[in-house]
């Protein structure tokens, strides 16, 4: 970790990892996201970021992830696992704090870290469920992603649970926007599908592709 007069810049926009344990009942230690980009963001980053708060609802205990959730597999949820995952979507959102919100209360994911400027806003976090992640950041906050992304679409993204039906049932008790109800898919997956409160297109189902060994 940097010191904290450092500074790394995030895909989701700049950040300084000043890092610090949130008051949770279950704050084992800080696991942050840490990339290296090109010398431009780096300098917006110089010049944009004064303090970063990160909280922290995770970390790891004997090498295995430790999610700060009440129970595994919880509301239909896949269990979350360590290690690295393979992909992972990344969004913008006008307002991520409400994002963040919708995706841990709705739709079952954890936060693991989130980034905020000396304004609030938060610059980069992420949510994991299962052993997938998704990281997210506002958008605005400069850098070559976001002018990459400005003006871009909704996204889609398909979510592997066990318990489609109870998943469902949480997702609507939050008051989510269901396209689809659980369906019994001819291919053998039962999913449903949710919009979240910008427009991206969520799948919650039993699919899940057959990687080679």
């Amino acid at each position: 970790m940097r010191e904290e007069n450092g500074h790394d810049v995030s895909l989701t926009g700049p950040c300084n990892h000043f890092s610090c344990d949130r008051a949770a009942d279950r704050a084992y230690g800080a696991v942050v996201h840490q990339d290296e980009y090109g010398a431009a963001d780096a300098v917006a980053a110089r010049r944009d970021v004064r303090h970063i708060r990160v909280s922290v609802v995770a970390g790891r205990l004997g090498g295995r992830l430790i999610s700060g959730g009440d129970d595994e597999g919880e509301a239909g949820m896949t269990g979350t696992s360590g290690g690295r995952p393979g992909i992972c979507p990344t969004l913008l959102y006008t307002d991520a704090k409400a994002a963040i919100r919708q995706l841990t209360e709705a739709f079952g994911f954890l936060e693991l870290s989130v980034y905020e400027g000396e304004d609030g806003v938060v610059m980069h976090a992420e949510l994991v469920q299962g052993n997938g992640a998704v990281m997210l950041g506002s958008k605005g906050r400069g850098g070559v992603f976001d002018t990459a992304m400005k003006g871009a679409g909704p996204a889609g993204v398909y979510v592997l649970v066990d318990d489609v039906d109870a998943h469902h049932r949480r997702a609507v008790e939050h008051g989510a926007e269901i396209l689809m109800p659980p369906t019994d898919q001819d291919y053998g997956s039962r999913d449903y599908m949710a919009r979240d409160i910008e427009g991206n297109i969520w799948s919650f189902g039993t699919y899940a592709p057959e990687l080679p060994a």
